[in-house]
């Protein structure tokens, strides 16, 4: 079974290397010492230091795993690959809801990267999908639990 294509922009790929090297070199360390004090407190096996300190090195580790993985499996939208022509990953987009006039502007984004409350949507998000491959002016329908929303895109931008 091969390993889903994971789409990133410079910014998300830099992020996701900080943090690799953040759990590696730094986390790591701080991790073994913990459990290193933990185990100087004697009887390991009622000590909640020890525990907690191998919960959290665990939970790094697996972290750790999951970004060599995302990483890997990465295809980089560089900016050069962006165009204004129509919605894809990277695009900055400004749409209007038809029913009450609002405007959002949304960064499209891969899954990896996705941070709805910074305004950065994955492209197989809802809106992600009705409004990929849409041209500037182009009315989309988004279905949504509550029903259906009409967008407008009225800008794209890089």
């Amino acid at each position: 079974m091969s390993d889903k294509e994971v789409i990133l922009t410079q910014d998300g790929l830099k992020k996701l290397e900080d943090e690799l090297e953040n759990l590696k070199s730094v986390k790591r360390r701080e991790v073994a010492e913990r459990i290193k004090v933990a185990i100087g407190y004697g009887d390991i096996s009622e000590n909640s230091e020890y525990e907690d300190a191998k919960n959290e090195q665990a939970f790094i580790e697996g972290r750790i795993i999951t970004l060599e993985k995302l990483l890997r499996n990465a295809r980089i939208i560089n900016n050069d690959d962006i165009n204004t022509d129509a919605v894809g990953v990277g695009n900055t987009v400004i749409v209007e809801d038809m029913e009450f006039g609002d405007t959002m502007e949304y960064t499209i984004v891969g899954t990896a990267e996705s941070d709805p409350l910074n305004n950065k949507i994955s492209n197989e998000s809802p809106v992600g999908k009705a409004i990929i491959g849409k041209a500037k002016g182009s009315v989309v329908d988004v279905s949504v639990p509550a029903g259906v929303i009409q967008y407008k895109i009225v800008d794209i931008k890089k």
